[in-house]
């Protein structure tokens, strides 16, 4: 089948260039597929009927919104990031890419500040909504939080069955499974049933799938998932934070079976990819699912990082806790200080006790004597019943 570029198609269907990357955008264009980072169309296509028909609001945001996600879901390229915003065609959607590229290098007062500039263009703003969710947690910054929240629940209603309603209900999906709130998931999610999803979001819904099974600890299905979507991603070339997010947790996955010298190697693999461009929220955002594997592989490879991490994890570390606790109506994390909390979260997970008291500089009779201090503060008597409470 011959192609021809979306140029040459707006050029012969008489359109603008932008009317004709909305189409795509759409899926209105059967056949069309994407070479590296432009899209082509069959070359014998015919303009699709009612390009200019009336659309309602609603629609009309939808559809603004598809075009969005097609311009600002392209990877960057992983020898120089930052290069690719001089490529970006419109201001708004360098706004995205510059609110990505500073939430993964820990920037969160840079995320939101690009959040509030999308005001008023209602498409840019949903999908800069789940980086400004995160953002805002890790501030501690709930009246923002609360504001995007409101938000986003105003647009499901006003915009139902539409893809705009699909990705303000995935972008607070987000936020349930990053506060480890399971029953707060929205059903689909539970269910893995995507067919109401437009096909740009499902390689993102995967990743929350993933993440959904890490709360609900079926850790096998957790990896199973990500590595199923990881299946096309090309690090060597390319990098999104979705991959980033995935591959992380496929090392958490081989953690959990016991793999533990693969699990190091997929981690430092990862850190390899992020850690030279200043990529570290990912991996401060996950210290305590890895038992101490993580400060391990810091150490081992990126020691002048070790540091800047531990501390964005420190930093951050105590407003998780508190939108934990608002999200799930839980007081472990206020009965525990955090250094009970996070020894707690490695026995749980069967972190052998040897390697807990070395990472945290303590013998092992110590150790055993601060989980039986927490065993006390719980009114429990094992590791079994510390799961129920950690995770």
């Amino acid at each position: 089948m011959r192609y021809m570029t979306i140029a040459e198609a707006a050029e012969r269907w008489a359109v603008s260039l932008r009317q004709a990357q909305r189409l795509v955008a759409e899926n209105r264009i059967p056949n069309a597929r994407k070479f590296g980072k432009a899209w082509m169309v069959p070359a014998d296509m015919d303009k699709p009927a009612d390009l200019r028909r009336k659309r309602t609001a609603e629609k009309s945001l939808s559809s603004d919104l598809l075009y969005v996600l097609a311009e600002t879901t392209i990877p960057f390229p992983s020898h120089n990031p930052d290069s690719f915003l001089n490529n970006v065609k419109e201001d708004r959607f360098r706004l995205i890419y510059d609110a990505e590229l500073n939430y993964l290098r820990g920037r969160f007062q840079h995320v939101l500040q690009c959040y509030r500039k999308t005001e008023g263009d209602d498409a840019v703003r949903l999908r800069a909504a789940p980086m400004a969710i995160a953002a805002s947690i890790s501030l501690g910054d709930n009246r923002t939080y609360t504001e995007i929240g409101i938000w986003l629940k105003k647009c499901i209603e006003a915009n139902k069955g539409s893809a705009a309603a699909a990705y303000a209900d995935q972008s607070l999906a987000t936020a349930a499974v990053s506060m480890i709130a399971p029953n707060m998931a929205p059903e689909w999610l539970k269910t893995g049933d995507f067919s109401h999803l437009p096909p740009p979001l499902r390689y993102y819904a995967l990743y929350l799938r993933a993440k959904y099974f890490q709360c609900i600890r079926q850790y096998d299905l957790m990896l199973a998932v990500a590595q199923s979507a990881l299946v096309f991603s090309s690090p060597e070339r390319e990098i999104t934070a979705t991959d980033l997010y995935l591959r992380i947790i496929c090392a958490i996955g081989l953690n959990i079976q016991g793999k533990r010298d693969e699990a190091g190697r997929r981690l430092l693999d990862t850190m390899r990819i992020a850690i030279p461009h200043g990529f570290i929220t990912p991996f401060a955002e996950l210290v305590t699912a890895f038992g101490g594997l993580m400060e391990q592989c810091l150490q081992q490879e990126f020691p002048g990082c070790y540091n800047t991490v531990m501390d964005q994890w420190k930093r951050t570390w105590k407003n998780w806790v508190t939108f934990h606790n608002q999200f799930t109506k839980d007081n472990i994390t206020l009965i525990l200080s955090l250094r009970e909390y996070h020894i707690a979260v490695l026995a749980a997970s069967r972190v052998p006790y040897s390697e807990i008291a070395k990472q945290y500089c303590i013998s092992v009779g110590r150790l055993k004597n601060i989980i039986l201090e927490i065993y006390e503060k719980l009114s429990i008597s094992g590791r079994d019943e510390l799961a129920k409470y950690v995770f």
